[in-house]
Order: structure tokens, then sequence, then C-alpha cells
């Protein structure tokens, strides 16, 4: 979320004098990461408002070319010019000889197309305040000449970027942003929701569009506004464009920008429509099948019935919360817009953006909750925005449909945030933080609440679908899930903006929070006393030692799966491992199951590799699969919060789960010899890997590992040294000069790889310029690379010449051998 520091003292006066840095601090403290502060327009300078006094056309060159002359007021000039987009007695931003443009670029005097150009006529792009190439940026008749456009535009500003987390939806808003800002400096905070409105917000009016809601789950709230006579060429006005361009949106046209600004600002996502495009009455509905709808870009799309849709008599007309239909969009001649403002199911909008991969602004907050009360007020103020900029004419009143929902009511004992934390919260200090964050909180014997600490709209009007009241009992510290009552309980009422507070436990999180999670005390737990490993835990590491020991190489792989696996097994229709169990929200859906075998996923991390070079593989798997019981899947119920699941729940919960029993998979490829599957060897030793940047892939560096079966050792350390100088002997021949380290590793416990470049570390390790023979695999691999440096000696501990990546290897004579073994 990208913001202006302007924007947001506007709403909370913070004193100018306040460092960027320090209310990154701050916020950063308040649970909104700032990653960075962001200093934009402090490098203009020079830039000035002037007036087009004449153009001449220039002919005879590939685009136009015109020949402008302009006054500042106090001097003229003559410069050369590319757009068409302007006319005499414009007012535009001239850059003079002298003057300097963001990234330090400083304007000249040169000759172009035969003709002196003294400066530079600006766009918003080379302003840096768009991405607008199109043409010059024309300002408005009334703009001061001469004056110092970045002071004009307001351009010298900070933009802080702010990691928002999916729980709190409502910083994805200046609003929200400027609200935090308050408290944490502790000034007065105004509601940007509460200005700019017109007198009868509230009105019903029949003269407006007409709309309802067709299914309440996947709307609880839809008001229509309607505009009317609004010009074609109404700009938006440069402060408008300015704030927009820092929060990262471009300009399209003035009823577009409009939407986007306060979407930007309160919050609140919206959708004009060109009433002339519209037939028959709005409704609010779930897509039936065989609907399609061609999105705004151009994409014609197959509906699921699950969508959620805006539709009149044609059928749908916009994707409801993502991307609106190109049907009935707005053009340049629309002159009368039906504005659309809504609360749309949050779960309901995020599976179909993921459904059909539409991701918007708008989908990215209706994902995350937006205020359920803001659409009367956004849609309003939107309204009157158009009336004032455009010219046009506001049909007074609105539609609003809307489903009944429950408010949230919270018991909180005073004591209980301060027992989460640690430490103690006094009364007073919990009310008022609570007040800050947005609540109404009624104390024992209390009537009311003196709602001075709540601003904005009412706070507790309309939660979502399925709020209901809350107690303590839950959340426990020390008693899973029980907390012992205080004396006095406070009756908190969540604002309508954080639909997150549901749970005693996240009123006492905001408490700490704005008291500053750096004052909750650090303690080290003391640790429970351990009683080993299970006998399930023993197994799997036996088993996967042994596997490993016998040069397996071990893979993690996804538990998804897809129908088209089982036939590629080529499983029969009645067998067990193709009842396999739904999963209700994908990552993907090209595998929307979970896996009944562990076949697949070995198979595919082997093709990879094969198909990377890597012809010799010996791979396993240990992990669950998930077996259906006769009786098909089941839907486990969800637990109450308020306290621990009873043993009857727990059953059903149980009975509801597939039997995941423990499987292991092997497979292999390529090998050569008798015994044993060898390990792998690549340049630097490494493990298999998937798909790029997931388990199971080998990154292709180099040659192509091979792996070969080892002999197995018979005897001990004795029979090792016996055997040293046939090993040695062996070896000869194959330390090519110039040739690439490799690792290697031995089936036997006292084998130990080691990685080329390391002096002598671990028993074989291969080093200098030699190639690992794996035929005698880690027992002799340092001897190798002491063999192939020319200044080994035939007795005693000698030291190998050092090799190309600058290691040693001591492997010469019995030591070596030692070592070696």
């Amino acid at each position: 979320m990208r913001v202006p520091l302007s924007w947001l003292r506007e709403y909370a006066p913070v004193d100018e004098s306040v460092e960027p840095a320090e209310v990154a601090t701050r916020l950063t403290a308040a649970g909104l990461e700032v990653e960075s502060v962001e200093a934009v327009g402090q490098d203009i300078s020079g830039v000035v408002v002037a007036e087009v006094t004449a153009i001449e056309e220039l002919t005879g060159f590939r685009k136009p070319i015109r020949y402008c002359h302009v006054t500042t007021g106090a001097g003229e000039r003559d410069v050369i010019c590319g757009a068409v987009n302007f006319a005499i007695g414009d007012r535009v931003p001239f850059a003079p000889p002298g003057a300097v443009l963001p990234g330090g670029f400083e304007i000249g005097a040169k000759k172009a197309y035969g003709r002196m150009s003294e400066g530079m006529i600006c766009s918003a792009d080379e302003l840096a305040i768009g991405e607008e190439r199109t043409g010059i940026l024309v300002l408005a008749p009334d703009a001061p000449l001469g004056a110092d456009f970045a002071s004009y535009a307001g351009l010298a500003d900070h933009v802080l970027d702010i990691s928002v987390t999916p729980n709190l939806g409502y910083a994805l808003s200046v609003r929200g942003i400027a609200r935090e800002l308050a408290t944490a400096f502790e000034v007065g905070y105004t509601d940007p929701a509460d200005q700019g409105l017109p007198a009868d917000v509230e009105l019903v009016s029949p003269e407006v569009y007409p709309a309802s809601i067709g299914d309440p789950t996947a709307c609880d709230r839809f008001v229509l506004r309607e505009v009317r006579g609004l010009g074609p060429d109404a700009p938006t006005p440069l402060w408008m464009r300015v704030r927009l361009g820092r929060a990262g949106m471009r300009t399209v046209s003035l009823a577009v920008d409009v939407t986007n600004y306060l979407m930007v600002e309160l919050g609140q996502p919206m959708h004009a429509f060109d009433r002339e495009r519209l037939s028959g009455p709005i409704v609010v509905r779930r897509a039936q099948p065989g609907e399609r709808l061609e999105t705004l870009d151009h994409v014609t799309r197959e509906l699921d019935p699950d969508d959620i849709l805006i539709t009149d008599e044609t059928g749908p007309i916009s994707m409801a919360g993502t991307m609106g239909g190109l049907a009935t969009e707005i053009s340049e001649t629309s002159r009368d817009l039906v504005l659309e403002a809504a609360h749309f199911s949050a779960p309901g909008t995020a599976r179909m953006s993921r459904r059909h991969r539409l991701f918007s602004e708008s989908s990215y907050r209706f994902e995350r909750e937006v205020d359920r009360e803001l659409p009367v007020r956004a849609s309003a103020k939107a309204a009157a925005l158009l009336a004032g900029l455009g010219g046009a004419t506001m049909i007074p009143g609105c539609t609003h449909a809307q489903a009944e929902m429950r408010a949230v009511t919270i018991s909180l004992p005073v004591d209980y945030p301060g027992k989460v934390a640690g430490l103690a919260y006094q009364k007073a200090t919990v009310i008022k933080r609570l007040r800050e964050v947005g609540c109404v909180v009624t104390e024992p014997g209390s009537g009311d609440d003196a709602a001075d600490g709540s601003a904005g709209t009412n706070s507790g009007a309309g939660q979502g679908a399925g709020a209901r009241s809350a107690s303590l009992n839950r959340h426990a510290r020390r008693d899973h899930g029980r907390h012992e009552s205080g004396p006095e309980a406070l009756t908190v009422v969540p604002p309508s903006w954080r639909q997150d507070l549901r749970y005693p436990s996240d009123l006492a999180e905001e408490v700490i929070r704005l008291e500053g999670y750096d004052n909750v005390p650090v303690r080290m737990p003391r640790a429970a006393a351990g009683t080993g490993l299970t006998g399930a835990q023993r197994l799997r590491r036996t088993v996967g030692r042994a596997l490993a020991g016998a040069g397996y190489v071990e893979v993690l792989g996804q538990a998804f799966a897809s129908a088209a696996d089982y036939d590629r097994l080529l499983l029969p229709a009645g067998d067990p491992r193709r009842r396999a169990v739904r999963i209700a929200n994908p990552l993907s859906e090209d595998e929307p199951f979970l896996r009944t075998t562990l076949l697949p996923g070995l198979l595919r991390v082997l093709a990879r590799n094969a198909g990377r070079g890597f012809g010799d593989l010996a791979l396993y798997e240990m992990g669950l699969v998930f077996r259906l019981g006769p009786g098909g899947q089941g839907v486990a119920p969800i637990p109450r919060v308020d306290r621990g699941p009873t043993v009857a729940e727990v059953t059903e919960m149980d009975a509801a789960l597939p039997a995941q029993p423990l499987r292991v998979g092997l497979d292999a490829v390529g090998l050569v010899g008798a015994g044993p599957p060898g390990r792998l060897a690549g340049r630097h030793g490494s493990r298999p890997r998937g798909a790029a940047g997931e388990p199971g892939a080998l990154p292709h560096r180099g040659r192509p590992a091979r792996a070969v079966a080892p002999r197995p050792l018979r005897g001990g350390l004795r029979h090792r040294r016996r055997r040293g100088g046939a090993a040695r002997r062996a070896c000869r021949g194959t330390a090519p000069a110039g040739g690439r380290g490799l690792q290697a590793a031995g089936p036997h416990r006292r084998g130990r790889t080691g990685h080329a470049g390391h002096r002598g570390r671990g028993r074989g390790a291969a080093t200098g310029s030699g190639a690992a023979d794996l035929r005698f695999p880690g027992r002799d691999a340092g001897r190798r690379a002491g063999r192939a440096g020319d200044g080994a000696r035939r007795r005693g501990a000698g030291r190998a010449g050092r090799g190309r990546r600058g290691g040693g290897a001591r492997g010469g004579g019995r030591r070596g051998r030692r070592r070696a073994a």
C-alpha cells in the first residue's frame, strides 16, 4: 500500500517538524510495517507554469512536430514539442534551460528540426506524477502564470510503502492508516468518510435506478446513485492526479479516477455503469449454468455457479467486486452514470478471483473485508465529486438494498489483556485503547458508552454473516482455552471497519499493540521433561537410515495429486487408490486431490532429473497418503472456540478424516553393476530436487552426475587399510588435468562425504583437480586427490599438491591411507 504522507497529514495532523522516518517507526511499532520511505518531487526545480501563445506546425517529418511560443509572465521562449493534445491559450508546465527534472535531468537549449528549442513542455510522466505518456500535462485555466510548478502541484512529498497483513483490510486505505497515525502521535483524527457528503446521504429515493439482492450470502448491502449530464471532456484535477500517481494508480477519466481516488482514501471499491447501456433492474446473484461475461480486459469468461454477479435483464454485467463487464463500460461519450457501492462476501470474492485468475485492486480489498457501513457514504461522496468537478447533476437519494446482520458483542474482563501480556493494565488504559480503535465500550452498570473515542460511522451496526456474541472463556494461557473471569467485564462492540475483532483475545491484542509490544516482558519458558522418541518416530528414523545407507536419496514431494496421475499409473476403475479426497480450496485446480500413493510424485522427480542429464538415480520418499473409507468423504464439523472440544466432537471430527497410513516409495533408474544402488555424485554434491525452486530438482551444473553400485565392504578397518594400495593403484589415471572435483560418498558409516575445495575435511574428501571414481566411493577419494599431486611422498604423511580450487588434501603414505579409510 503506497500512500503520500501529505495525504495522511490531512486527516491526522502530525506536526510538519516530525521526520518521515519517525512516522515510519511509529506505524511499524503499531503493527503496520513500513517497508520504505521514498522522497518524491524533491529534486524538481525551475519548472514553472507557462501559457502557449503561438503554435507553428512543422512539416516534412515522420511525426507531428510543433514549434511553440510560450510565456511565463516574466519572459518568452520558443520550444519544440511533439505532442498535439494542447492548443493556444492552454497553460502547461514548462522547464526552461537550467531547470532540473526528476532523476537530476537538467534541461538545456539545443537545436532540433532546424529550430532552436529553449526548454521543454512537460508531460505527467516526465514530472514523475503518473505513467501517462500520451501528451502534455494541460493545467487548469486559472493556474497562476509563472508560479513554481512543484509548489503549485504539491510535488514535494514522501511516499510510505506499507506492508499490510491480510487481517488488517482497513489499513488498505488512507482512512485506516491515518487513524493509526493519529493514535500513535496522540493527535486528533478526522474521518474522511464524514467529509464532503450531501445533506440527503441516507435518503432512499425511487427515482434512482432500481436494484435488489438475490442472494444475501453473496452480498448483504448494495447501493446505487445516479449522476446525469457529466461533461464528457471534464478533466481530472491536478491534485487528484498527483495523489493517484503517488499511490500507484493511473489516470483514465474523471469518472474512473473519482472511484479510484475514493477507493484509496476510504477503502471502498466502487464501479460506474453507463446508464444508457443498462436494461431493467439490477440484481446481485450467483451465476447460472452456462452464463458467460466479457470483462473489461476483453476476455470472455465461463462463469461458475459460485461466482457473484451483478446482472440486469440481459444477463451478467459485472463480476462483483472484481471487474466490470465490457457491455456497460463508460466511454468518452457517457454522460449519465450509475454508481455502485456494495459489501460483497469476502470468501466468495476471493474464490472467484482465484478461479478466474483475475486480480484487481478492488478484489484485493474485498477479499480482506471492507467496512459494511461505507457504501452509502462512499457513493454519496463520489456523486458529489462528479457533480462538483464534472458539472453533473446528482439525483437526490439512493437505492439501498440490504440484508440485516447482527452486531458482534464481546464481553471482556478488565484484567484479561494484562493476564495475556503478563503485566498489569489499568481499567482506564484498556477502555482508552479500545475506544481509540473505534470500539463502543460499555462499563458495568452503565447504560451507554461515552463514545468520545469512536470515530466515523456507527461502529457496531451490521457485521458480516455468521456474527455472534463472544464470551471470555477461550484462548487459554495455562488451562487450554479457559480463563478465569475478572470481577468486572466490559461490553465491547467492535467498529464496522474492524471485522477481524471477534473474541476477547483480539481485543487484548489491540490493547497490547497500542501500549507497545516493547513493554511486554520477555521470560524464557521452562522446558517440560521429555519422554524420548515414540515408536513411530524410531521406526521412521530406522527406515530412513537404512535407505540412506543403501545409497538412496530422500525427496520431499507435494501431497496433492490429479486424476490424470491415476490414469498414467494404469490403475483399474475400481482400484481404491482412485478414491481420493477432494480439497475444498486447492492451491491449483490441476491438483485438487490428496494423494493416495507416493508413486506419481516420485516419478515426476525422476523424470525431471533424468531430463536434465542425471541418468543414474536412486530415490525414496517417506510420507502419508490419504485413503477414503467405505463411507466416502466426510465433512468435519467446525468446533466452537469458546471452549475446548468435547469427546463427542473429537470423535465426530476423527470419523470425518480419511485414513492416513505412512508409506515408503522407492524408484531408481540407470543403475550400473550389482549390489545396492550407489549415491549421487555431482559437481558440488547436489541433492536431487523437483521443479525449479522446489524439492526434487537437480541443478544442471557442470557435467551430469553418475551413480554406480558400490562394492559391499567386507571386514573391518584392518581390511580397509590392507586394500589401500590396491585402491590407490586402481585410481591411477583417473585425475586428468583440469578435471572438476566431485562429491563422493560411501555406503558405510565411516565413509563421509567431502566437497571440492576443502583441505582434507572429512574422510574421503575429494579435493584439488581430481575427478572422483565412485568404484571405490568415500574411502578412496582423499587418496585419489593425493595421487594427483606431483609432490606426494611414497611414505609418511605427505601433503598433496594444491588443486585448481585452492584446496590441498592429505592422502599420501600410511597416514593418508588411514585418513582415506
